[in-house]
């Protein structure tokens, strides 16, 4: 039983025959491998054209920022999870892409809906962005809630990984209504949300490259991508040198028990 209507039965990705293979209407062997980089080559793959060069770099700036981030829970579940199955790469990089939910790497994913929010809300009610933006801010704090796409735990005088890729998306002119917002976010959120509240990593990217033409629905593919690179690298150290059941055991002594005593356990006391 089919579930929901599917009569659309086409892609437009990729095809082959015995003699060539296709990919986005070129060649794979004759117009691409050896003669395109990768990060063109997601582009064209998502978006079924190649960027342009402002594009291209914008891209590339987003993915060297955000592919490593530390020992951060869904690199922890990567490294772990290789510990106790040392064959199954593929599972490790499963788990540690799993972990990439709202409040790391997939943070870039909320950080860019919210900027498409706050701009779709000015334009239905016929305001200005900074209107728009001041009344979300307001609504965030009355329901203390998180600014998405600000403030940091550590880099509370700004994020340097956020003042980098926003300088980047200024030498390559690129220009429009996400990073705007995004300014004008952090210009008013200190003030109403009474805290400092800089621009972070997971601001600046869907700001900068949704302004460079990246669709929203496809944003998630960004982090998702650079962190695999990330994971790779840790998987790999891993192998080398393994500290998964490191963690794990300074796990246990880190995380006390407060649960229901047996009754052997009573009569002790």
């Amino acid at each position: 039983m089919r579930i929901g209507k599917q009569d659309n039965a086409l892609t437009a990705i990729a095809t082959s025959d015995a003699d060539t293979i296709t990919v986005r209407g070129e060649d794979l062997c004759e117009d691409l491998i050896g003669k395109i980089d990768f990060t063109d080559y997601f582009w064209l793959l998502v978006m079924g054209s190649r960027p342009t060069d402002m594009q291209r770099k914008m891209m590339d700036a987003c993915l060297v920022a955000i592919a490593e981030h530390g020992l951060v829970p869904s690199v922890q579940a990567a490294r772990m999870t290789l510990a106790a199955g040392p064959d199954a790469w593929q599972g490790a990089m499963a788990a540690g892409l799993l972990g990439m939910g709202s409040v790391v790497a997939g943070s870039s994913e909320s950080a860019g809906r919210y900027l498409a929010e706050i701009i779709a809300s000015a334009e239905a009610e016929g305001s200005d962005i900074e209107t728009a933006a001041i009344a979300s801010l307001e609504e965030l704090k009355a329901r203390r809630q998180k600014v998405p796409g600000l403030g940091h735990p550590q880099h509370n005088s700004g994020d340097p990984r956020a003042n980098r890729l926003l300088a980047v998306a200024g030498e390559l002119a690129i220009s429009g209504k996400h990073i705007e917002t995004l300014h004008i976010l952090a210009r008013h959120a200190p003030t109403i949300i009474e805290r400092p509240l800089p621009i972070n990593v997971s601001g600046a990217i869907p700001a900068t490259i949704l302004d460079a033409g990246w669709p929203l629905e496809a944003l998630k593919a960004v982090p998702l991508l650079a962190r695999a690179a990330g994971l790779s690298a840790h998987l790999y150290e891993e192998q080398q040198r393994p500290i998964g059941f490191i963690m794990s055991h300074k796990a246990d002594l880190a995380i006390g028990y407060d649960g229901a005593l047996s009754g052997r356990e009573s009569k002790k006391d």
